[in-house]
């Protein structure tokens, strides 16, 4: 209910306001007053109905003082110092008194800024709000001094305070603002069975990560917004031992519920949707996993190829109760949408070849966000399995989240896959991104890393329109688990009890010793050994499967890719294996990925075509120059760098590269591979091979990889090839063949990278490798010689 106060009444009413809890008895007249006393006399002043404060995004704002902060947002007098600060302890300025007095009287009329040019140090006022000034002095609002001045950088005294409030009053003709709903969505993404804060590879525990550390921002960004929804975006159900150990070992049973799917029972999630290592199991698999989920899956792009109809249900609408801006209860329909790459019919093609098909994912959204607004959606929510993308699109493209964010009707975008966070680093060509409010091209979107490292919040504002509720701002940022503590949720940990205690069991198990450590902390720029047990597993394994097929007389060759390299700025995310016995664990930590073995025939053209592809992970290097070069590139997927064991090669790093990231043809002339060799002596380009490798490269469009005249997928995984082999050696002696290196570069050229700071344990004083120091992010840095 609206009230005009009196002269006399807004004495009373400042009097008794207490000033945001200054004491009335302990403020004298000439007592100079903060911007939070100010806006609370306003809205006492004003007489208007407060709410709980719970949509204040100002991280500075004491609770008492949060409802009437709220009130003068939503009435558009105040705005803050920046979007998460605004500051009520600073002392009030004459301009600030003035701009809120000036905007709560909302008018469309242009006011001249020339009536500030009768005073005389009008130039003090900053140029941003000189349009606001005149409007004071136009309505009254505003006065000078008897020495012609406006000191607009004065503080203003209780006393002036009055006064400013008392001309505001006199013109002020107050419009009942639309209720409003502070709504906070909050999600996760690719955990990767990464639900304990444990290392099962190092068989330690770690704060790094696990879900039941991320459970504890969970609860507290609930216990400050109790109008919250939370969401998983994908890749849950895969990545650790655990996941191997639950699909392959004790093999889930029918009514017995994943641990992915007990975590998010335990913390009550309202939706998920599918990532792209869901499917790594196979579509049977994914229906007994989320067939115990009391919350929906949603997805809008993947469909049945026979009946052409959606596989899985394109969007839930979600009726959430809450209490709007005056403590009221209210229902806001919240429609919720998935996606996941297309690219899945290639990195899963024995599981989904002629089974499903998938649409693009940025006109698969387009065609259902019009649906869910139909169906009454008030808030549109894209659960996105997806990188940030560009801002081109392509049909059928993997990574398009930044898409996502131009389509009308999107409110909110919960990312992932690339396990990068936003906001955060990004892409400095993508117009409209503003990483303070965590928005692009308005929309707010977050991308909460990898493992259950961040969650992420995103705060939106709702406006009551009619009878539907419209989203008039918002807000996303992500939060980091403590990694200073080992503090968890007790109900995550119960909840997956059994099966960590038995995953722990399982990676125990021995399998054989080895003669030396393994790591992979310069697995890429040497041939090294935690690659080559790898490809001696895997070459073995299919010369096994080759016998008596036309294949058997090919020489057969083996990839190998560093999985664990310091990838995405992680300086703990490294192989390191003690001397000793080999456990499961071990083998685990060598390869990562459930991948099954696959076999190739390719020429050997295409070997030079896809070592050209891997040595894309290299920058040029320029010899002519005296500064300090880095040799990897970051953004480069260290499981894209495939060494071939068979043959022998060298990289020349001053060449530029051939390929880009994507496979595409940057230099069509340019070659890297050189002295290429097979049995010592130039490879034969139209020679055959068999190449050994695994389901997701053999599936994929590397250069080389996509001119293959034969492919065949096997069903065992290559993790149990590597088990194979050490349970057949007993004991290995790991070291590299050493059938790759760099070409030289003259010596006094300063090529360094980065790696642990582990790794300057591993080097010998005969190494072409030396520390150098610090790094970035953590890492150290090291230089690299050639000869």
């Amino acid at each position: 209910m609206w009230k005009k106060l009196s002269a006399s009444a807004l004495t009373l009413t400042l009097l008794t306001s207490g000033m945001a809890g200054v004491s009335a008895a302990s403020t004298s007249n000439n007592e100079e007053m903060t911007r939070g006393d100010f806006v609370k006399a306003v809205i006492d002043a004003l007489g208007v109905e407060v709410g709980s404060g719970q949509s204040v995004k100002f991280k500075d704002v004491p609770d008492s003082l949060k409802p009437y902060i709220e009130k003068a947002v939503e009435l558009k007098l105040i705005k803050g110092k920046t979007p998460t600060q605004f500051a009520p302890n600073e002392k009030l300025t004459r301009t600030h008194a003035f701009l809120i007095a000036a905007r709560g009287i909302q008018d469309e009329k242009q006011y001249s800024e020339n009536v500030l040019n009768q005073f005389k140090d009008a130039n003090k006022i900053g140029s941003g709000n000189r349009q606001e000034m005149a409007k004071a002095v136009e309505l009254g609002l505003l006065t000078g001094f008897e020495d012609g001045t406006i000191k607009p950088n004065k503080f203003v005294t209780k006393m002036q305070m009055q006064k400013i409030l008392q001309r505001f009053l006199a013109e002020y003709n107050p419009v009942e603002a639309n209720t409003t709903v502070a709504l906070r969505i909050l999600g996760t993404t690719d955990i990767h069975t990464n639900i304990m804060n444990y290392d099962y590879y190092k068989d330690a525990p770690t704060n790094s990560l696990g879900l039941a550390k991320t459970a504890l921002l969970i609860e507290k960004a609930r216990e400050e917004n109790p109008n919250t929804v939370l969401f998983d975006n994908g890749d849950a159900i895969q990545g650790t031992p655990l996941g191997s150990y639950i699909q392959s070992v004790k093999k889930l049973k029918e009514g017995e519920v994943h641990p992915s799917i007990a975590s998010m029972i335990a913390l009550d999630y309202d939706a998920a949707t599918y990532g792209n290592h869901e499917f790594n199991y196979g579509l049977e698999f994914i229906d007994e996993v989320t067939d115990d989920a009391p919350f929906p899956y949603v997805n809008a792009n993947v469909r049945n190829a026979l009946t052409k109809e959606l596989m899985y249900e394109p969007y839930v609408m979600i009726e959430k109760e809450v209490l709007d801006s005056t403590g009221k209860s209210t229902m806001i329909k919240i429609g919720v949408t998935g996606i996941v790459p297309p690219q899945i019919l290639k990195w899963d093609k024995a599981n989904l070849e002629g089974k499903v098909t998938v649409d693009d994912s940025v006109e698969a959204v387009k065609t259902i966000v019009p649906e869910m607004k139909k169906a009454g959606a008030d808030v549109v929510v894209v659960l996105s399995h997806s990188g940030m993308g560009d801002d081109t699109h392509e049909i059928g493209e993997e990574d398009v989240s930044y898409l996502l964010t131009k389509i009308s009707d999107v409110d909110a975008v919960i990312t992932g896959h690339a396990h990068d966070v936003f906001p955060g680093k990004v892409d400095s060509t993508l117009p409209n991104v503003d990483i303070d409010n965590g928005t692009m091209n308005g929309i707010p979107i977050v991308m909460a890393g990898k493992f259950g490292s961040h969650l992420g919040v995103i705060d939106l504002e709702l406006e009551k329109k009619a009878e539907s509720w419209d989203v008039i701002s918002g807000t996303g940022a992500v939060r980091e688990i403590a990694k200073d503590n080992e503090n968890v949720s007790s109900a995550v940990v119960e909840s997956v009890k059994e099966a960590h205690e038995g995953t722990i069991d399982y990676v125990r198990q021995a399998v054989g010793t080895t003669t030396a450590n393994i790591h992979s902390y310069f697995s890429q720029v040497q041939d090294d050994p935690s690659i080559q047990i790898v490809t001696n597993a895997q070459a073995i394994y299919v010369k096994d499967k080759i016998k008596g097929t036309p294949f058997e007389s090919l020489p057969v060759l083996s990839a190998g890719a560093p999985f664990k390299a310091g990838t995405r700025s992680d300086p703990e995310y490294y192989t390191f294996v003690p001397k000793g016995e080999l456990a499961i664990k071990n083998v685990a930590d060598l390869y990562l990925y459930d991948n099954t073995l696959a076999m190739l025939k390719v020429t050997g053209a295409d070997v030079k075509e896809w070592l050209e592809m891997s040595a894309g992970q290299f920058h040029q290097i320029d010899i002519n120059k005296e500064d300090e070069q880095q040799l990897i590139n970051a953004e480069y997927r260290s499981y894209n760098y495939d060494v071939i064991d068979g043959v022998t090669y060298e990289i020349d790093v001053t060449q530029p590269a051939k390929y880009d990231a994507s496979g595409n043809i940057v230099n069509e002339k340019a070659s890297r591979i050189v002295n290429l060799q097979y049995d010592g002596k130039p490879i034969d380009l139209s020679q055959e091979f068999i190449v050994a490798t695994n389901n997701y490269r053999a599936n994929g469009t590397f250069p080389g990889v996509r001119n293959a005249t034969a492919v065949e997928v096997y069903p065992d995984e290559n993790r149990q090839a590597i088990i194979d082999y050490i349970l057949a050696e007993k004991t290995i002696d790991p070291s590299a063949d050493g059938n790759w290196k760099f070409a030289a570069f003259p010596g006094n050229v300063k090529v360094v990278f980065e790696s642990s700071k582990k790794a300057v344990d591993v080097l010998d004083e005969n190494s072409k490798i030396h520390y150098i120091g610090e790094g970035t992010d953590g890492f150290g840095k090291y230089g690299l010689k050639t000869n």
